[in-house]
C-alpha cells in the first residue's frame, strides 16, 4: 500500500485540531502519517505493528550484513579463533564465566 499524499500528509496543528481522527485513521489503514511545519516534514507517526515490524527488518538486514561481511574476511583469509579460546578470553576480561 501507497502513501495518499491527501489523506496521509498533515499540518501539525491540524493533527492537534484532529488527534483522535488521525491516530484512528493510522490504526485502520496502517500507513504512517506526516507531520509538516511550515511546508517541511516534521515528524512521522506510525502504528506499533508496523513499526515493529520494520524495526525487525532493519535489525534483520543489519545482522545479514554484518554476516556477509564476516564471511568475506574468513574468504580471504581471516584468522578463526575456536569458540573455546574466545569464551576464555571473555571470561578474563569481564571477570565472569561461562
Amino acid at each position: 500500500m501507497f502513501m495518499n499524499l491527501t489523506r496521509d500528509i498533515h499540518t501539525l496543528s491540524e493533527f492537534k485540531q484532529n488527534a483522535s481522527k488521525l491516530v484512528k485513521q493510522i490504526r485502520e489503514t496502517k500507513q504512517p502519517l506526516v507531520l509538516t511545519v511550515n511546508g517541511k516534514p516534521a515528524a512521522v507517526l506510525q502504528d506499533p505493528e508496523s513499526f515493529q515490524r520494520m524495526s525487525g527488518d532493519v535489525e534483520y538486514r543489519q545482522t545479514v550484513k554484518i554476516l556477509k561481511e564476516r564471511l568475506e574476511y574468513v574468504r580471504n583469509g581471516g584468522e578463526l579463533i575456536p569458540a573455546e579460546e574466545v569464551f576464555d578470553r571473555l571470561s578474563k576480561k569481564l571477570g565472569i564465566s561461562f
